[in-house]
């Protein structure tokens, strides 16, 4: 941690986020993590797909979700269905098997849209970190607890930390892109 650990703190949790929500978008592999935002209702309380049952991939292409009480099969079923998965489960009565095809290139295309959305709404997010922070630091020269030079180093430096968590997001945002893409 640098100077100013709060502005970090959340620039890096903003980022974390960021890593997480690209987790949820599939790249040509079937991963457990695309199942991590479909949850469905159980015993009255919405609860994660993961936590009802073991999902496992028995090829690169498909996944199987072993629900540990059969009777969620149906729901299971459902939440995939409506949810932005875009595959079709099949229920054979003990498990749920999803089939992965393989993405098109609209598909692929489809995707790398949505990751740049995720990531510029991530960079206005540490974009509203940063002008938060600066509006704090500028309260406290209004009222004398810090003079203008300090100021304007703070503002530097907090731009400075802002430049590298908006390059690091570029980064991760590019390196999810060239995943989707490659076929």
């Amino acid at each position: 941690m640098g100077k100013y650990p709060e502005v970090e703190k959340k620039m890096n949790k903003r980022v974390d986020e960021l890593n997480d929500e690209l987790k949820t978008i599939r790249a040509g592999r079937a991963s457990a993590q695309v199942l991590d935002k479909i949850s469905i209702e159980y015993y009255g309380t919405m609860t994660p797909i993961a936590q009802v049952g073991s999902i496992s991939s028995p090829d690169p292409r498909s996944l199987v979700i072993q629900p540990w009480d059969v009777s969620v099969l149906k729901e299971i079923e459902k939440s995939i269905l409506k949810s932005d998965l875009g595959i079709a489960p099949q229920n054979d009565g003990k498990v749920i098997r999803l089939n992965f095809p393989p993405l098109t290139e609209e598909r692929r295309k489809e995707l790398v849209k949505t990751v740049k959305k995720y990531s510029e709404e991530a960079k206005i997010q540490i974009r509203n970190i940063r002008r938060d922070a600066i509006a704090d630091y500028k309260t406290q020269k209004k009222n004398g607890e810090i003079t203008e030079d300090e100021m304007k180093t703070i503002e530097k430096d907090i731009q400075t930390l802002t430049d590298n968590f908006i390059k690091e997001i570029d980064d991760i945002s590019e390196s999810k892109e060239k995943e989707i893409l490659s076929v």
